[in-house]
């Protein structure tokens, strides 16, 4: 018998109890305030955007320019995201999006549309091993260096700066790139996603303790380790594996909501799926079915994954099943009498104890034909174990044996890193790119992780090098007819000129990772017309998407207001905001940047129409219209009213000057939402 716990005899402490309120009430939004169960009244200011110079020491990790990176957080973007309709696929019907741009701005501009959307974010940023990776180096200025370093403005010949183990701030260079990306996408996570982030052992550490801080400590789910093969090089050990750290945006929400993470056991479904086929065959002949899934295991290569499971031999009206122990897991069942069916005696208890909590339930699955008595009571009985279970309340002891062969995914794995630069080099013709990931791992967890929900999910990979993540989706989708979406967001780092990406046209990673989605893509469907070659219509699978809308970085298409210039300069600065569009900027553009800023998704469907003599275009059922004309007509507001928008954007120089027509438009606006008692609203730019 345990100790009772002891009473106390003290007081309330009020103050504990405030703190807890506090932390139930804002743990889940500002996680990285709360630290060993105190406050740091200090970083919460800075979250609000105060400026609280460094200097009180706390619990946590702290390196130089820590304190600027909430600075580097809190400034807007300034920049955009311009279509690329020549390097898409199926620009108009896809959902899927590969962003060109420095990850940072563009975590800024995904926040408004995509802010709580994400299921699951995969990245694998740059390891910190000596070798040099780029960054920018002036956050003030983050987007000019970027337009800088990709040549799309003139400037004052500054790149990206570089990281070595020669450099004196070499952690905190590293720190101060990862730490602004990390805290801007747990805001793009739905409640129920989940982060994976790839690391080695130069930061593994430094990355748990900040991702303690941004994600909350609580909301830890492991540290996978990925053993990846032996190096016989090394001159002391083979260090051969790397880790992916795992972190909820929430993890009570999941138990609230009783959700668990499980996986069909490899070689499975396949299984089941023959059964399915022979049970369409040979209808209820279970004795035919057993007997040709028996020939099913014979057939299969030596090294297929359902060879494993050809213990799932049996047959009966519930489906496959294989015997299995009546034991109760880890010994300490329950011990009352079974009696065998033909010697009336009670049987022999297992080791273990009843695999059954009670006799009454023992009965049950015995009336049920899941038990199966030996040929005398010496022995224990056995129980069915069936490949797919009919009844989640059939197991008991804390075991799932059912379900397609379900099971927990441990925290430790092998997969040769061979294995996917050998399909990557295939797939590209030749060796364009140093240690892709793996596309099948990365299947494995977006499906471990999302599988209540597959139809909608979000995948985002705002490291995406090779657009591995983005080949995973594809092909899980083609698996399992999930229509889960991804963004993929990769910096244009230049292949150097002698390397093979450049000689075979890939002047940048951001190319290569274009064309590794276009080339999976097709695979993926030729793959699968083979697959259903010869069925009916109605047998077919569902459509694919393979495509994606392609976006690259860039300026604003309003020019930004600088204040810094000289007296000689300030009048010409005025007379271009009298028009503040950029005269270079087309149609589309603006359209999306419009789009983006409102809060709309990247992939919406866009609809043109026609309003009087000007045209629109319109999203959502036309509760958003967007007109871009140079001039607009009295036409153009009565039309507008008949699609009850709640949203207009217009061109303020469409206006002509015309005050009148402006004014009226919006006191009809105002009107409508006053009657209608709804927020309706009208911008120009």
């Amino acid at each position: 018998m345990t100790e009772p716990k002891k009473m106390e005899l003290t007081s309330m402490d009020v103050a504990a109890e405030k703190r807890e309120a506090l932390k139930r009430a804002l743990g889940q939004a500002f996680p990285e305030v709360f630290a060993e169960n105190t406050i740091d009244f200090d970083q919460l200011k800075r979250v609000l955007g105060a400026w609280v110079e460094p200097g009180k020491e706390r619990f946590g990790l702290n390196w130089p320019g820590k304190a600027e990176c909430m600075k580097v957080i809190q400034q807007p973007s300034i920049a955009t995201l311009k279509p690329m309709r020549e390097e898409s696929v199926n620009f108009d019907e896809t959902e899927n999006v590969f962003i060109e741009g420095d990850n940072l701005e563009v975590l800024k501009l995904l926040q408004k549309a995509y802010f709580g959307k994400v299921k699951m974010i995969y990245i694998d940023p740059p390891y910190n091993t000596g070798n040099e990776f780029i960054y920018p180096d002036d956050y003030q200025d983050n987007l000019g260096v970027y337009l800088d370093y990709t040549g799309q403005r003139d400037g004052q010949g500054r790149r990206f700066a570089t990281n070595t183990d020669a450099s004196g701030r070499y952690h905190s260079n590293w720190l101060n790139m990862i730490y602004p990306r990390l805290y801007l996408a747990r805001s793009l996570l739905r409640e129920d996603g989940v982060i994976f982030i790839s690391i080695d052992d130069h930061e593994q550490d430094n990355l748990k303790k900040i991702c303690n801080e941004i994600f909350g400590e609580e909301n830890f789910v492991a540290s996978i380790i990925w053993e990846k093969g032996r190096k016989n090089d090394a001159k002391l050990l083979s260090i051969g594996h790397e880790y992916i750290l795992v972190y909820l945006k929430n993890k009570s929400y999941l138990t609230e909501n009783n959700v668990i993470w499980r996986e069909s056991k490899s070689g499975a479904p396949e299984i089941y799926q023959e059964y399915l086929h022979l049970k369409k065959k040979f209808g209820n002949d279970t004795a035919q079915i057993e007997k040709e899934i028996r020939a099913f295991y014979e057939r299969l290569p030596k090294n297929h994954p359902s060879k494993k499971h050809s213990r799932y031999s049996r047959v009966d009206d519930n489906g496959i099943w294989r015997d299995d122990n009546m034991s109760w897991p880890g010994g300490g069942g329950p011990t009352y009498d079974v009696i065998h069916p033909t010697t009336g005696k009670a049987c022999a208890v297992p080791e273990g104890g009843w695999r059954y909590s009670t006799i009454d339930k023992m009965l049950e699955m015995i009336e049920a034909g899941k038990v199966v008595f030996r040929a005398d009571h010496t022995e224990p009985p056995i129980r069915k174990t069936y490949l797919v279970r009919g009844d989640a309340n059939d197991d008991e002891g804390g075991e799932d044996d059912g379900e397609i062969g379900i099971q927990v995914a441990s925290s430790y794995f092998y997969r040769s890193a061979l294995q996917a630069s050998n399909e990557m080099n295939s797939l590209m013709g030749k060796k364009v790119f140093e240690n892709p990931k793996d596309h099948e791992v990365l299947s494995r967890w977006i499906s471990y992780t999302g599988k209540e929900n597959k139809s909608n999910d979000l995948i985002l990979d705002f490291f995406s090098g090779s657009a591995t993540t983005a080949h995973a989706v594809m092909q899980l989708n083609a698996q399992d007819g999930g229509n889960r979406r991804f963004i993929m967001v990769q910096l244009p780092e230049p292949c150097a000129p002698e390397s093979e990406a450049y000689k075979s046209g890939y002047p940048t990673i951001a190319a290569i990772g274009r064309e590794r989605i276009r080339r999976a893509g097709q695979k993926i469907l030729k793959e699968r017309a083979q697959k259903h070659e010869g069925q009916l219509a109605l047998d077919a699978p569902p459509p694919l998407d393979i495509g994606f809308r392609a976006f690259r970085l860039d300026a604003s298409n309003a020019r930004p207001w600088n204040g810094q210039v000289s007296d000689a300069a300030l009048a010409a600065q005025l007379d271009l905001h009298i028009d503040p569009i950029n005269p270079a900027s087309s149609k589309e553009d603006l359209l999306y940047e419009i789009i983006l800023k409102a809060g709309y998704l990247l992939t919406e469907a866009i609809a043109p129409i026609q309003l009087g003599n000007n045209f629109a275009y319109s999203l959502r059922d036309h509760s958003f219209i967007i007109c871009l004309d140079e001039q607009i007509t009295f036409s153009f507001a009565d039309a507008l009213m008949d699609y009850n928008p709640s949203l207009v954007v217009c061109l303020d120089r469409a206006f002509a000057g015309d005050d009148q027509l402006k004014a009226n438009l919006v006191q009809s606006f105002k009107a409508r939402a006053r009657a209608e008692e709804a927020e309706i609203v009208f911008r120009t730019v």
